[in-house]
């Protein structure tokens, strides 16, 4: 089968790990549909996927699989494209003056690539300083999961995460660092196991480098129970 150059360009950006842009892909029409019209498309989607692949849908088994992956596709791992799951994150006065950074670490992330749309698992370590308000604890935990289901690079979910709290918290001193295995590279391609990504994303004082190294050493502590 012959391959040509433009096909050859797509696969590269996959393979080579290239984003496009921080702000995720969506077309204009992206929220046109409903959710449970998107459902169906997407059912009929899937169930020409597998028959394309051979497999006999009428076996009690995979029967119910193109329903079952088209609500877990809009439901649940790619739930982060609708805006109405954005969690509210209302902010507090910081009554108690604390005035040090507060770190939020071993936030679990559960993403999928979007050039091979296979998992990404990891841990998001999330920091902020203080500018007058305070959020919630779980609300950070809340922000890193909505930006992480949806199709994704693991660069643009770092800048994601840091840009929604500082928004929120109306300050620029906040931080991220995530680290995650990308199946895409650990179960096809190079097929390497044992490797994991890294990204950092530093805001404000974080640029500093005294504040960037106190972050790093909060992260390293062992917090184990």
């Amino acid at each position: 089968m012959k391959i040509d150059k433009h096909t050859q360009d797509i696969d590269a950006v996959g393979d080579n790990h290239v984003g496009t842009s921080s702000e995720t892909p969506l077309r204009r029409d992206a929220f046109k549909l409903t959710s449970s019209e998107k459902v169906d498309l997407i059912k009929d989607d899937v169930r020409h996927i597998l028959e394309t692949l051979g497999l006999d849908l009428t076996d009690d088994s995979l029967k119910g699989t193109p329903n079952r992956v088209a609500k877990m596709f809009v439901n649940e791992i790619f739930g982060g494209l609708d805006p109405d799951q954005k969690p509210s994150a209302s902010t507090f006065e910081n009554k108690y003056k604390y005035g040090e950074m507060l770190v939020e670490k071993n936030i679990t992330v559960y993403s999928t690539c979007e050039h091979h749309l296979l998992p990404i698992v990891g841990k998001a370590h999330v920091a902020y300083i203080s500018n007058g308000t305070v959020v919630g604890l779980s609300k950070m935990n809340r922000i890193v999961d909505y930006f992480a289901k949806r199709p994704q690079v693991q660069e643009r979910l770092t800048i994601q995460v840091v840009k929604e709290l500082q928004k929120v918290l109306n300050t620029e001193d906040v931080a991220c660092i995530i680290d995650a295995k990308h199946l895409c590279v650990n179960s096809r391609g190079i097929r390497d196991v044992d490797s994991s990504t890294v990204t950092s994303e530093f805001g404000g004082k974080f640029k500093n480098k005294e504040t960037k190294r106190e972050f790093l050493d909060y992260i390293k502590m062992d917090t184990s129970f």
